[in-house]
């Protein structure tokens, strides 16, 4: 099989990008892990695309005791060895850093806001100073600060608008219930406007997940079908290798469902099950997803009982390396029953999806590494090829991949070569990089490019993260009530917990296997991307029958 790409730029090109306009970025947090890893690299991957040009200044605010010099350092160290950074450069970064202040303070006492204010507007006069006085304030802070900053915010005018705006980003996890997130939205919404907050999920910076909206209502293909008439069942999957690591003080608190199926896995059910908005912009985006998340009825015990599964590793063997046991990480209590895998059966009460089934999961030390979103069809009537064996006719399957690789695998029968009438399956498969010659940004560079332009659709709206916790709240309470399976009950390096498989079975579904995404990514690997001499096709070489 093969497809054509039309509109294509040079191979590994970078996508374009916008100029944004003058502001000052001030990352609290900013000697924590997360301002190295993701949020520093992600600047300066701006910088370079041109989206920032010299009118940008970032202060980082931190407890550690360094000095301009030192931050700087540290955060070269992190934009080297990161996997997000398209092509890092000294000399780019030379001119980067000059943007990069440091200021040591507390971020529970007044004094540090005091000086954020002033240092801030230091930096505006040097950066603009006949522009507006924007401001971004990134919290990459455990969640618990999140209330107390605001407020300090507040005491110090920063939310503060007539001269320039002033936006904040918090990330996840956005409460631990649905009583917390209440009270959390209540302290932001008593100092800042619901225009000025942008809850992230970084997910949603991905560019498959922003593609299934243009996948399914772009295309005439696809739309019609899009329903209980056709689609059997949907399975969201969201599986890691790596364990905890340094994590466990955060993940005994928060575990697996809070993790990942509070926001990331809803998230993508959300994106998957919507209707169709009347336009692309946050507010109508956001009120589609609402309206999904209101079709779900929360679990009864009971349902918890029926339809959710936990499970939690045990040692085994990872990518060939002998890991531990969850309650033999560091910082693990021996008896924890954190959960650090979770599927769950959701069902959508509305016209489009009764009685279609929503499995999720998510787990850690599993056996590949995987994110994707697979739409199973309904099986067609097999009488008309009697003579091929029901198994070597799997029914269609739509898989959006998010990682390893993004792209998309649509599987579709087809005559096996032959004097006989044989069907078989073959993979159509497409990869971002390889279709459309570009490197697609980062999640983190997409969402601080949307919060410096103000565009809120990729963020979580105040209703949104309410709606979310009344369905994952009831589950937690229940699990409470309930006593805990007896852990570890998978091993790590397995496709995890059995329970898990037998959740599914009894509607006679199953998980594609985890290992299954080697069969996509290796096909897309194998793409033979071919330019013409205008540079405007690409012909991919793409799909392979693959009989049983």
């Amino acid at each position: 099989m093969s497809a054509k790409v039309d509109g294509i730029v040079a191979p590994c090109d970078r996508a374009p990008m916008p100029e944004v306009e003058p502001a000052v970025i001030v990352i609290f947090g900013a000697s924590g892990d997360l301002s190295k890893r993701k949020l520093i690299p992600a600047l300066y991957d701006l910088f370079h695309a041109g989206c920032l040009k010299r009118n940008f200044a970032v202060l980082g605010v931190g407890q550690a005791a360094w000095s301009d010099g030192e931050f700087r350092t540290t955060m070269r160290a992190g934009a080297e060895k990161s996997e997000d950074v398209d092509n890092f450069q000294a000399a780019k970064w030379e001119e980067f850093v000059q943007h990069l202040t440091y200021l040591t303070g507390d971020l529970t006492n007044d004094a540090t806001y005091s000086e954020v204010a002033a240092r801030s507007e230091k930096l505006h006069e040097q950066i603009a100073p006949d522009g507006a006085h924007n401001r971004l304030f990134y919290f990459s802070t455990p969640p618990s600060l999140a209330p107390v900053m605001v407020k300090h915010l507040g005491a110090a005018g920063l939310q503060d608008e007539s001269k320039g705006w002033s936006r904040i980003i918090i990330e996840k996890p956005f409460g631990r219930d649905l009583t917390s997130a209440q009270s959390l939205n209540a302290e932001i919404a008593s100092v800042f406007a619901e225009h000025q907050v942008f809850r992230i999920d970084h997910y949603l910076g991905k560019e498959t997940v922003q593609n299934i909206l243009v996948f399914r209502f772009g295309n005439t293909l696809f739309e019609p079908v899009w329903n209980r008439n056709y689609i059997d069942y949907v399975e969201i999957t969201a599986a890691e290798t790596l364990g905890i690591g340094g994590r466990a003080g955060y993940y005994e608190e928060a575990g697996a469902l809070r993790d990942m199926v509070a926001n990331h896995l809803l998230q993508l059910l959300a994106l998957t099950a919507m209707e169709p908005p009347v336009a692309f912009d946050a507010d109508s985006v956001r009120e589609e997803k609402v309206q999904v998340f209101r079709s779900i009825r929360p679990m009864t015990p009971d349902d918890v009982a029926r339809k959710t599964v936990r499970g939690q590793y045990g040692a085994g063997q990872v990518e060939d390396q002998q890991v531990p046991a969850y309650r033999d990480e560091q910082g693990v209590k021996q008896d924890s029953n954190t959960e650090t895998f979770v599927a769950v059966e959701f069902c959508i009460e509305n016209w489009r999806w009764a009685g279609v089934p929503f499995y999720v999961r998510t787990g850690k030390r599993l056996a590949d590494k995987v994110s994707e979103i697979a739409i199973h069809f309904r099986r067609t009537p097999q009488a008309l090829f009697a003579r091929t064996p029901e198994d070597r006719i799997e029914p269609n399957v739509i898989v959006l991949r998010i990682q390893p690789d993004e792209g998309m695998t649509v599987t579709v029968a087809a005559k096996l070569p032959g004097m006989e009438m044989h069907a078989g399956t073959i993979h159509m498969v497409f990869n971002y990089e390889s279709g459309f010659g570009v490197r697609t940004a980062a999640a983190y560079e997409t969402l601080l490019l949307d919060a410096l332009q103000g565009d809120a659709t990729l963020f979580t709206r105040r209703d949104e993260t309410e709606a979310e916790w009344r369905l994952i709240t009831p589950i937690e309470e229940a699990w409470a009530a309930q006593p805990p399976p007896q852990f570890p009950n998978y091993a790590a390096g397995s496709d995890g917990p059995r329970a898990a498989d037998e959740l599914l079975a009894r509607a006679g579904h199953h998980w594609r296997a985890l290992q299954a995404s080697h069969i996509d990514t290796q096909a897309a690997s194998d793409l033979v991307s071919q330019q013409t001499t205008d540079g405007a096709h690409v012909q991919a070489q793409a799909g392979e029958a693959a009989q049983a």
